[in-house]
């Protein structure tokens, strides 16, 4: 592995977290530790109603434009709530409740929680909207049902997300709208022939899907690289990042350990049965890529970002009790959970650095108490300038109005099964992907807490404390 020779030629220098040698480095790269369950509190709280994870899956995440490419969005989803039901057995008819978050909407359906739930054969009498928040719309779509359940509305919801990168809506331009609808409303034909004659060909020039923040006009690369600048991140540190990314990925696929994939059988083409952007390089290979956004001095690239993807997830909560009546074994707790904003233009991708220390402050826990944690990676900067934002007191001080830092995640519990950078980000999809791994490392490696957190668009992001359920 490449890993390996450029680890044991020591080409990789001092790791980019400090500290450790590149043999110790070797160790956190690989090793999947399967530490004994620590005898910790329970987070269950007298009064408050227990809620569930019962089961989670996805559809293999495919880079956009591959085998996905004729579909649309609600087959994808369809296609997860399928396997969802497959998975748990539950009756189509037994859940109240069924939430999607997407981001970018397919127009004939943009309700499409409810298309895919009638695609796949739930009762046309259970109710289902969709949200969207971005790269954290399924992680609303879950927290909406653990609402909705502690509120007594519902005891049993099926979250999820989906997004698909292949086919986007392209409009015509404002102007060419205008007259389109103009001509809508004419009523005679020289009304129409002078509306028609007042078409320029700068009308015709299509109007793509914005990549870049409303409010800031700046592309979240672009806000991703300088953000990297701001910390410190080198180009290489982001790259060896990108590579443990691709490389535990890949390990965790061979090993069988990615069990929440679903296969798909594609009409007219094979079952995809795994995730296709997969794929480890060299820090050769990547050295070698120009800069994606700043240009040509910048250090985001595409191989240290995450790729566009074409995915969909779907995951079934429920009040313990109900669950138990219903004879399942949960896979884990959800517990508390925050959502944070700050400032969109330069504080962007800050989320997790944000919302980390407040949901562990409402868990009543502390860094060292979190045995898996599991981050969005949205960019290799993105993740190490976290890292180092949560690693730093001036920061926490200064911008958070916090007396002291709250300290960075460990590696050797971080993303041990690869992250976004190399399974792929579907956004909408990703949240319950997240939640869904850090319940079943935890009954891998032995823990009792769980902590998901990730950043969105708009400034935004969230974090949740999950416990494993007693095995």
């Amino acid at each position: 592995m490449e890993v390996d020779r450029l680890l044991g030629s020591g080409k990789l220098g001092k790791p980019f977290w400090g500290g450790n040698t590149c043999a110790e480095f070797k160790v956190q790269l690989l090793w999947l530790p399967f530490s004994s369950s620590k005898s910790k509190k329970t987070l269950s709280k007298t009064g408050v109603k227990n809620i569930v994870l019962v089961d989670g899956v996805r559809t293999p995440f495919l880079q956009s434009g591959t085998t996905y490419a004729d579909l649309m969005p609600h087959d994808l989803a369809r296609t997860a709530l399928q396997g969802l039901l497959n998975r748990t057995g539950i009756p189509k008819d037994a859940v109240d409740y069924i939430i999607y978050g997407t981001v970018i909407q397919e127009v004939k359906t943009s309700n499409v929680a409810r298309e895919a739930a009638l695609g796949a054969g739930f009762s046309d009498r259970i109710p289902a909207h969709t949200v969207t928040m971005a790269c954290i719309s399924s992680n609303q779509a879950m927290t909406t049902a653990v609402g909705m359940i502690a509120a007594g509305q519902c005891d049993a919801v099926v979250a999820g997300g989906v997004e698909f990168m292949s086919d986007v809506p392209i409009r015509h331009s404002r102007k060419m709208r205008k007259t389109m609808l103009s001509l809508n409303k004419a009523k005679t034909l020289g009304a129409r022939l002078a509306l028609l004659g007042s078409i320029r060909p700068a009308h015709l020039a299509p109007e793509l899907p914005a990549v870049a923040e409303f409010s800031t006009e700046e592309t979240m690369g672009h806000s991703a690289d300088r953000l990297a600048a701001a910390f410190g991140v080198s180009r290489r540190e982001q790259d060896e990042y990108a590579l443990r990314s691709h490389s535990l990925a890949k390990r965790a696929q061979d090993e069988g350990l990615l069990s929440d994939v679903v296969g798909f059988k594609v009409p007219g083409k094979d079952i995809v049965s795994k995730d296709n952007g997969i794929r480890p390089s060299s820090m050769e290979q990547m050295a070698k890529l120009k800069p994606a956004f700043v240009k040509p001095h910048g250090t985001v690239t595409a191989a240290n970002s995450s790729y566009l993807t074409d995915g969909a997830s779907a995951v079934l909560i429920m009040s313990e009790e109900k669950a138990l009546a219903l004879g399942y074994k949960p896979k884990a707790y959800l517990r508390d959970f925050v959502y944070v904003s700050q400032d969109p233009k330069d504080q962007l991708l800050l989320g997790p650095s944000y919302a980390t220390p407040k949901v562990l402050e409402r868990s009543g826990l502390k860094l060292a108490d979190i045995d898996v944690f599991e981050f969005h990676e949205a960019f290799a900067g993105q993740i190490l300038s976290n890292l180092k934002a949560m690693d730093s007191d001036w920061f926490a001080k200064t911008y958070m109005g916090r007396t002291s830092k709250v300290g960075s995640p460990p590696l050797d519990k971080f993303n041990l099964w690869g992250g976004s950078l190399s399974l792929g980000h579907p956004f909408g999809a990703t949240g319950c992907r997240l939640v869904t791994t850090v319940a079943h490392r935890l009954k891998k490696e032995g823990g009792q807490y769980g902590l998901v957190a990730a950043c969105a668009a708009g400034g935004q992001g969230h974090a949740m404390v999950i416990e494993a359920y007693p095995q």
